[in-house]
């Protein structure tokens, strides 16, 4: 058995399998909130031959948690979260949390993300405010007021850093753990009038999928050098008498 082909093959899946995630994370990086995917490589020891062999995993995908950077925008209906919280949304598919902070007022005064769903409370109901009642307040706590009144709050959410993220849409997370309401927020908070950018670096991104484009094409390379072997091997074996 050649050992090299079948390595390579496991090196062109996981290549690929990356790949994918950078080019995902390239077409996202001007997404609000966005938190690039990663994957996480390692190797399996295989003993079938008779001297073991180190395959390459197909790598298990993850969602970076590393924060973006705030930009101001001045926008009353832009908030974002100073801070490891999560802001809640009811989308058609269910409970998500996001980083995306920018926000609308729908006609019948539903506070919404900017794809239309529901931004829930710290109880996970809907914040319906008044859409003819002047300029929204939202202070660090969340806590939402128009002329001097207190309509409602937003809620903010702690995700366990054991629990795994599944993505939403483009921004928004599942995770597999209940996500907690914060309450202390000296630590977390909520910032009007600004917007959480994407946490993907570009460039830094755009290196890295030149770099594993090469990585794919030499060890496309080495599969085809391996299999021209193969086959001289064998046209050679089936010219003995």
């Amino acid at each position: 058995m050649q050992s090299a082909l079948y390595v390579s093959l496991s090196a062109q899946v996981a290549l690929e399998n990356r790949l994918t995630t950078l080019a995902g994370n390239v077409a996202n990086a001007g997404t609000a909130g966005y938190r690039a995917d990663e994957i996480k490589f390692d190797t399996f020891l295989s003993r079938a031959a008779n001297d073991p062999v180190n395959f390459a995993s197909t790598g298990k995908t993850y969602i970076s948690r590393d924060k973006g950077a705030l930009k101001q925008t001045g926008n009353d209906l832009d908030v974002a979260v100073d801070g490891e919280g999560w802001l809640a949304v009811q989308t058609p598919a269910g409970l998500a949390y996001t980083r995306d902070g920018r926000m609308q007022v729908s006609a019948d005064g539903v506070l919404q993300s900017v794809t239309g769903n529901a931004i829930l409370d710290p109880g996970g109901a809907a914040i319906i405010v008044d859409p003819d009642a002047g300029r929204i307040s939202i202070a660090r706590d969340g806590m939402i007021s128009q002329g001097g009144n207190v309509v409602g709050a937003i809620g903010l959410f702690h995700i366990g850093d054991n629990a795994n993220l599944a993505r939403r849409d483009n921004s928004g997370v599942v995770p597999d753990r209940p996500a907690t309401a914060v309450i202390d927020f000296v630590g977390e908070g909520i910032k009007q009038g600004y917007v959480e950018e994407s946490n993907v670096n570009p460039i830094m991104e755009m290196t890295r999928l030149i770099e594993v484009t090469r990585s794919f094409e030499q060890v496309t390379q080495s599969i085809e050098n391996s299999e021209k072997s193969l086959q001289d091997a064998i046209q050679k074996l089936g010219q003995v008498s």
